[in-house]
């Protein structure tokens, strides 16, 4: 009998596999939001101070630019495509969408909205030419932006047709992944504040998740297909609290469950590496699923704001405050 309990313990320890984080660079004082990772090479971020940073060597070195005429804008996410072709956005008035084919050098403002109250939060691309932003309310109205030539042109959502958002209601620019495609034609995004939804199609679904607050909601959405996804948030004030900060759906946002074991506190990112296994992370820390989410495990204390992993490949990047950024060892 001890040599079977023996047996056993070992398949179940050898199943759970470990994971460090490994700082790559840190010499900025740049808060790093954005982050793109085309392939295991290629990685963009952007931040803060005007700054995007790219590297071609799977994040060995780093090449660090400030975007002429936007020294003091904040960008809280980039869509990179390759080597030299990426697209990012800043985020409050004058809200700008910014594009590159040149590696970085040099960038050209692709979309521009001087109207008040205006406040870009995430973006999303279907593949190269398709793609979408989204917004705080405008008028009661989601702000929303799209493109089918690459970021080349972007034509705005009349207000008529925009989804329209309760008071209170808007979406936290904290990682660039609060609105997510499924399959070749579809979008999700979330919502937090006052109150916090899912937007499924015409569906609007109060989320199982810490809200009514200005501070409190989800932020990020993470999706595997179109019946598994899942959502991180909190209340980044109270950072270490774990109550009502992570949901799960397994059929397609008809149902959402609460993880047995939730994420070490507040999270304002979070990524399928496969269906079964997940990443998060927040100001607090990094923690992983091995279970489809519903348990998590702390890997590291290190705060950061944003994990993606390579559109083509295995790799994952992390990104945060102080101009921090880090890979996965798994």
């Amino acid at each position: 009998m001890k040599q079977l309990l023996l047996f056993a313990f070992l398949i179940v320890a050898g199943s759970v596999s470990s994971q460090t984080i490994q700082l790559l660079d840190s010499n900025h004082t740049s808060s790093i939001r954005g982050l793109s990772v085309v392939t295991d090479k290629i990685v963009w971020v952007s931040g803060t101070n005007g700054m995007v940073g790219r590297s071609i060597d799977g994040g060995a070195t780093f090449t660090w630019n400030k975007v002429d005429g936007f020294a003091k804008t904040d960008f809280r996410d980039i869509e990179a495509f390759d080597a030299n072709t990426a697209i990012i956005i800043g985020i409050d008035t004058p809200a700008v969408i910014l594009k590159t084919v040149d590696g970085g050098k040099n960038w050209k403002i692709v979309f521009q909205d001087k109207r008040p109250g205006m406040f870009l939060d995430a973006m999303e691309f279907f593949n190269e030419k398709s793609g979408v932003v989204i917004g705080d309310p405008i008028n009661g109205k989601i702000f929303i932006a799209v493109t089918i030539d690459g970021g080349d042109n972007w034509r705005t959502m009349p207000e008529q047709l925009a989804p329209a958002a309760e008071k209170g209601e808007a979406m936290f620019a904290s990682s660039g992944t609060n609105i997510r495609s499924v399959g070749k034609n579809e979008l999700l995004f979330i919502t937090g504040g006052m109150y916090s939804r899912i937007f499924i199609r015409n569906d609007k679904i109060l989320l199982p998740i810490l809200q009514g607050k200005e501070t409190t909601g989800a932020n990020s959405l993470a999706v595997w297909d179109k019946k598994t996804f899942t959502v991180v948030g909190g209340d980044f004030m109270n950072a270490t609290s774990t109550e009502k900060n992570c949901v799960l759906t397994r059929n397609g946002g008809k149902t959402f469950i609460s993880p047995t074991t939730p994420p070490f506190g507040y999270r304002s990112c979070v990524e399928y590496l496969t269906k079964s296994k997940l990443i998060t992370c927040g100001i607090t820390g990094v923690d992983v699923s091995e279970d489809g989410g519903d348990n998590w495990r702390n890997i590291s204390a290190t705060g950061f704001h944003v994990v993606r992993k390579a559109k083509k490949g295995s790799a994952v990047f992390l990104a945060g405050g102080k101009g921090k950024v880090a890979k996965l060892v798994w």
